[in-house]
């Protein structure tokens, strides 16, 4: 066909002016590479038809293709879904403090597992660790990679080659099919189940202890709640009785808080402090969750028992790199000053936004949200922002959003995905035939409206 020979070849695309500027940019192996698929492109295109493409064309695909390969995978977007801890979007945003400690850990060598004072080896975890007991009452503490390694490894030392009595109602599974009777299996450890998924009493738990318990555990409801004929064992009693038997208490706080929310009128959700005091003997909880923090689990409670998880060789495997301590260090050092808490920590300050104060962005950015989406109706609503990650499933914050609606059955779905391939991506969600975009994660007005100037 006379247009496949008018394609230039790949020497030539490399010796024009745009060819030279693409290796220059790119590296010259990536640049031919580029160049490669294009012209495979173009080949197709004219045996269905189409003009040949000339050099420039050829170039400009190519260049198309090296750019779309240089945007990172984790970028970063506009959280607009409505839930602030949002999993599939990395959960808690990181205090400036915490941002900074972990820069200064990634550019220097770091007193990891060096101790300044005698100049020898020293814990890695030591300066989290006394913070985390400081902030919580804790006799002691370790962290690894997530609340999720926390609870395996806390099963593994402790209760590995026996039982541990859980009530059906705490059976929980979380993102990713993270079961709790699957964790205590791959942790060596026969589940016992007591009560009824509604209600469990004390006798039950007392009826189900025998020699080969090795452990009770008690999970806290994060991600789920049932309401109605309901009982549950407090932790105080729970742990008394385990300590009656002699038997440890392992109390899973799943999404943890350090402090009381309901001091900012949020609702209320048991602190790690609480848990401490009412006697269990360890207590698990998340990093990147209400505690506002990078990634990561942490297990406080008995010296003795934290020494024998330290001990075991899973914690080697699980454990945190210094960026993720350095970010630690920094974010609980914030809890130190509760009263400037919700200025400093981003999660917090995200969930303490009034609705007035997010309505007021509403009414403000109405007006130019519509006039760049000139087939949209643009409005704003009342809607309910989620806090997310299993925290305080059934609660909700009061929000404003605006509302996108256009013609057609798809219109919502046609604009969300436009706006998911902006260069920064915006994020909604769908719900009664609109596009409906929470503003209480938007920091300023002008990341929406640059964002959108590119469409």
């Amino acid at each position: 066909m006379d247009g496949l020979r008018a394609l230039p070849g790949v020497d030539r695309l490399l010796s024009a002016a745009a060819g030279r500027a693409l290796a220059e940019r790119h590296g010259r192996q990536a640049a031919t590479g580029a160049l490669r698929a294009a012209l495979d492109d173009a080949r197709d295109a004219v045996r269905g038809g189409a003009a040949a493409p000339d050099a420039d064309a050829i170039c400009a695909l190519a260049a198309a293709r090296l750019d779309a390969d240089r945007l990172p995978a984790q970028r970063p977007v506009l959280n607009l879904t409505g839930t602030v801890l949002h999993t599939n979007l990395g959960r808690a945003l990181l205090a400036d403090a915490a941002i900074a400690a972990a820069a200064e850990a990634m550019r220097a060598p770091v007193a990891l597992e060096y101790d300044l004072s005698s100049g020898r080896r020293g814990e890695r975890d030591a300066s989290v660790a006394r913070l985390i007991c400081e902030l919580t009452g804790a006799e002691a503490a370790t962290i690894v990679n997530n609340n999720a390694a926390a609870v395996l490894l806390a099963l593994n030392t402790v209760a590995d080659g026996g039982e541990g009595i859980v009530s059906r109602g705490e059976l929980v599974e979380i993102g990713g099919a993270f079961r709790i009777p699957d964790i205590m299996a791959r942790a060596g450890v026969r589940l016992v189940e007591v009560g009824t998924t509604n209600r469990t009493h004390l006798r039950d738990y007392r009826d189900a202890i025998r020699p080969e318990t090795a452990l009770v555990m008690k999970v806290h409801p994060s991600n789920y709640r049932i309401d109605g004929f309901t009982a549950a064992v407090p932790g105080d009693e729970l742990a008394a009785l385990a300590h009656g038997a002699g038997v440890p208490m392992l109390h899973d706080l799943g999404s943890g808080t350090l402090v009381d929310m309901t001091r900012w009128g949020l609702p209320a959700e048991p602190t790690v402090a609480q848990a401490v005091a009412e006697g269990a003997d360890l207590v698990t909880f998340s990093g990147d969750k209400l505690l506002g923090g990078p990634q990561a689990g942490f297990i406080v409670g008995r010296a003795e028992l934290i020494e024998r998880i330290d001990r075991n060789p899973l914690k080697r495997a699980l454990r945190l790199d210094k960026i993720r301590l350095a970010a630690l260090d920094a974010t609980l050092r914030l809890y130190r000053d509760p009263d400037r808490l919700a200025d400093r920590l981003p999660t917090l300050r995200l969930l303490t936004r009034t609705r007035d104060d997010i309505a007021a962005q509403a009414a403000r950015l109405v007006a130019p949200v519509a006039a760049m989406l000139p087939d949209y109706r643009v409005a704003v609503i009342d809607c309910a922002s989620q806090i997310g990650s299993g925290a305080l499933p059934v609660e909700t914050l009061p929000s404003a959003a605006l509302a996108l609606t256009g013609a057609g059955g798809d219109a919502p779905d046609r604009l969300a995905a436009r706006l998911r391939a902006l260069p920064l991506p915006v994020i909604g969600r769908i719900r009664d035939g609109a596009l409906v975009l929470d503003l209480r994660c938007l920091a300023d007005d002008g990341d929406l409206l640059g964002a959108l100037t590119r469409l």
